[in-house]
C-alpha cells in the first residue's frame, strides 16, 4: 500500500490481538493485489436497541487506480467472523476490479516470424527458424487448416511459441 493502513473502531476498544489480525488481513491483501494505493478498516459495535449482545460491523475502503472499493457486510456476533467476512469480500471485489480492467486493456501481441527451415514429412514434423536465430520445432498437427503438405522449406510462417516436452516448440503454424 501506498498509504500506511488505517484502522479504526467506533464504540469500542480495539484489542492489539484484533489490531494485528485486521493488519495480518491488509497485509495478505496487498500481497494478492500490488496496485492498491489505500486501505481504510473501519469496526463498529452500533448501539445496542433490541438486540441481546453486540453485533459488529466491519466496512473497508480501498482505493485502486481509477475506483474506489467499500464493502460493508451484515453485522455478525462475532467480531473476527465480521472482519474476516469482509476481507475476504474485499478480495473478491479486487479480483472482478482486476479481471474487468484486464478486459479493457487489450492485448494484441503479434504472432512471431518465423521460415521453415526444414521438413521431415514422412515422419509428419518439420522446425522453423526466426529472424534472431533460434529454432524451433513443430508437428503437423500444429499447422493451421491442415496445410502441412503444402509447407516448403523457405515458406514465411507466422506461430505461437509454447513449451513442450523438451524445451520451446512451435504451435499454432499459419502460413502468412
Amino acid at each position: 500500500m501506498k498509504i500506511p493502513l488505517q484502522i479504526t473502531a467506533r464504540n469500542f476498544d480495539l484489542t492489539e490481538t484484533i489490531e494485528d489480525a485486521i493488519r495480518e488481513k491488509a497485509r495478505k491483501l496487498d500481497l494478492f493485489y500490488d496496485q492498491i494505493m489505500r486501505c481504510r478498516v473501519l469496526v463498529e459495535a452500533p448501539h445496542r436497541h433490541h438486540h441481546k449482545g453486540v453485533l459488529f460491523n466491519t466496512r473497508i475502503e480501498i482505493t485502486v487506480p481509477g475506483r474506489e472499493i467499500v464493502i460493508k457486510k451484515e453485522p455478525h456476533e462475532d467480531l473476527y467472523v465480521s472482519i474476516g467476512d469482509a476481507f475476504r469480500a474485499a478480495q473478491a471485489q479486487i479480483k472482478d476490479y482486476d479481471r474487468e480492467r484486464r478486459r479493457k486493456v487489450k492485448y494484441h501481441e503479434e504472432m512471431p516470424r518465423a521460415i521453415v527451415s526444414s521438413l521431415f514429412p514422412e515422419r509428419g514434423y518439420g522446425f522453423l527458424a526466426t529472424p534472431d536465430g533460434r529454432e524451433f520445432y513443430f508437428h503437423k498437427n500444429s499447422v493451421l487448416d491442415d496445410k502441412f503438405k503444402v509447407l516448403k522449406v523457405g515458406m514465411k510462417v507466422r506461430f505461437v511459441e509454447e513449451l513442450g516436452e523438451k524445451g520451446a516448440q512451435a504451435s499454432t503454424v499459419k502460413i502468412k
